[in-house]
């Protein structure tokens, strides 16, 4: 079985593991006791900070570990809003953030804030310019990830960072999937990172606020780590974290360039192969081990379940979402196709081979669920019969993408060229897929009304 959801998780890394056991038996004291065991246990928490710290490209006393990435993001948003709350309550977010952030933004809409979301283009990227209209006297808090955990584009991080500066606006950076790779760039305020990324334990999170940026721990606080994380450290599963990260650091450079060349061959490989696909996220700034591509006429699920069975572990949309039936919030902002998205993400040591049988094995699973749907190779249009009508019906209400858009691919055919299929479809993501069908088929989307998506044909074949 080969493992490509690295984005998701990883498995523990041996230096991990080393450093969990050893630190089993000498960290479990209480590291705020002045005892012996209780100084030992705060060396190896001290030593640990200093290390991921390092990493981080912050100093150690700035540094706190929380349960979790998640943990992080929320206690550094709410944390950095209210120490500005006399600067104002406006929350800036990309509309590509995980989840975790544009969850906080609703707690802090639902209390009276406001929440501005800039857009991105369809590589998911951000504007730098627009990032930086959306700044003002304002704004709180500005929260920008460094590298987007489904399609794997990089932000430009340094720009909005020297934006926020510019205005004074502190900028809170998610780095959970760009800090196994290296440092974020750029004058960030805050940082958030999740060991589990990068072949840490599971529940050890990283929050980085700079010193002087006005923070104020929400909640009940204690004296341990800063107030942000109350209660016991976990000091073994943090040594093994931070150990964790200086290891994948160690041996990023050299294993990013190998990676990134596997990518690259998934990136072109699969158009060719896979008839009528979509190859999502900006080809050039990326993560070097993600790739993320959509299939027309294709259940996500389906498809996930015929390549777990072809002995392949992929992941569908955004990991936070894809329990839903609901298109993801990444996918919907960039404005691609939604349907059969499949994201591979390589973990460390990957061999060539297996990404050469993944290449292999993906066509045929393509094509059986396809098949399955009732979407083989008829679904292609054929010239219209003379004397065809100029406006033909699909009532697609109550089915689930992806059968309104393979509806629409069989009877477009029914329509001379400049003839309309008005497709009446309840289903969210039609929203985003009939649209991105008819970009990639050259027909012609003239909008949506309610239910109703009306489709004009060109001269050109759907897909």
């Amino acid at each position: 079985m080969s493992y490509f959801d690295a984005a998701s998780s990883l498995p523990l890394h041996p230096v991990a593991r080393q450093a969990l056991l050893a630190s089993m038996d000498e960290g479990w004291a209480d590291p705020g006791r002045p005892h012996r065991e209780g100084r030992r246990a705060r060396m190896l928490l001290d030593a640990a900070r200093e290390t991921a710290a390092e990493a981080v490209g912050c100093r150690p006393d700035e540094l706190r570990f929380t349960s979790s990435g998640t943990q992080a993001l929320h206690t550094g948003i709410t944390g950095a809003l209210a120490g500005r709350r006399r600067a104002g309550r406006r929350l800036v977010v990309s509309a590509v953030e995980h989840s975790a952030v544009l969850h906080t933004a609703e707690v802090h809409e639902r209390a009276g804030g406001q929440v501005r979301q800039v857009g991105v283009d369809r590589t998911g990227r951000v504007d730098a310019q627009e990032w930086a209209q959306a700044l003002g006297e304002d704004c709180a808090l500005a929260c920008l990830q460094s590298a987007n955990h489904e399609v794997g584009t990089v932000q430009p991080v340094a720009e909005a960072a020297a934006a926020c500066a510019e205005a004074g606006v502190p900028l809170l950076v998610d780095a959970a999937q760009s800090l196994p790779w290296g440092p974020v760039e750029g004058a960030w305020s805050l940082l958030t990172g999740s060991a589990h990324k990068w072949g840490g334990p599971a529940g050890v999170g990283l929050l980085a606020v700079r010193k002087g940026v006005r923070f104020a721990p929400q909640g009940p606080v204690d004296e341990r780590e800063s107030g942000t994380a109350p209660g016991f450290e976990n000091i073994p599963a943090i040594v093994a974290a931070a150990a964790a990260l200086r290891a994948v650091r160690a041996e990023a450079e050299a294993e990013a360039a190998r990676l990134s060349a596997l990518v690259d061959r998934i990136r072109a490989r699969v158009p060719q192969l896979v008839p009528d696909t979509e190859v999502v996220g900006d080809p050039v700034r990326r993560l070097p081990h993600l790739v993320t591509f959509s299939c027309l006429y294709v259940d996500g699920e389906a498809l996930l379940h015929a390549l777990d069975a072809a002995g392949y572990s992929v992941s569908s949309g955004s990991s936070c979402t894809s329990s839903t039936l609901t298109p993801s919030h990444v996918l919907r902002a960039m404005g691609v196709l939604s349907e059969g998205n499949v994201r591979v993400s390589l973990p460390p040591g990957t061999a060539e081979s297996e990404v050469d049988r993944f290449l292999e094995a993906l066509p045929a699973a393509v094509e059986g669920v396809r098949a399955h749907l009732g979407a083989g190779a008829g679904t292609a249009a054929e010239p219209a019969p003379s004397g065809a009508a100029a406006e033909v019906t699909v009532d697609a209400r109550g089915k689930l993408c992806p059968l309104p858009v393979i509806e629409l691919a069989k009877v477009i055919e029914d329509v001379p060229a400049g003839g309309v299929v008005r497709v009446l479809a309840d289903d969210e993501a039609a929203r985003l897929d009939i649209p991105a069908w008819c970009e990639m088929t050259g027909h012609a989307f003239e909008g949506v009304e309610g239910v109703e998506y009306r489709v004009r044909r060109t001269g050109a074949r759907a897909g």
